[in-house]
């Protein structure tokens, strides 16, 4: 029975990537952005803690996506009509996004721009 329930989480689990990639727009094109900075990895040769910054970057932006993507559909669920505090907390999180986003971003500019110019 232990091995059914981790098949079945696992199984959630991808059906949750799924649905975000199939649902949001912006997980899209950070999608389309981690192929971007992988092709330019391999093309500019950046080296293991280059790789490892990237993944890390990569993995805190697609996470922080994700959870804002399940908070905006927890608060759509329970509070549907707008609601100050529902805006509040999605604000809140949208800006999570942001701060995700803007750290890769910094953190791409450090690794890429030096083998560029």
């Amino acid at each position: 029975m232990e091995g059914k329930r981790k098949s079945i989480g696992f199984t959630y689990a991808l059906n949750g990537l799924k649905e975000v990639f199939q649902s949001e727009h912006n997980f899209r094109l950070h999608m389309l952005s981690i192929i971007l900075v992988v092709i330019a990895g391999y093309y500019f040769d950046i080296d293991t803690i280059e790789w490892l910054a990237v993944i890390i970057v990569i993995g805190l932006v697609v996470t922080t996506e994700m959870v804002n993507t399940a908070i905006e559909e927890i608060i759509n669920y329970v509070k549907p009509e707008i609601h100050p505090a529902a805006k509040k907390i999605k604000d809140i999180a949208a800006g999570a996004v942001l701060i995700a986003s803007l750290t890769a971003i910094i953190v791409g500019f450090v690794i890429f721009i030096p083998k560029i110019f």
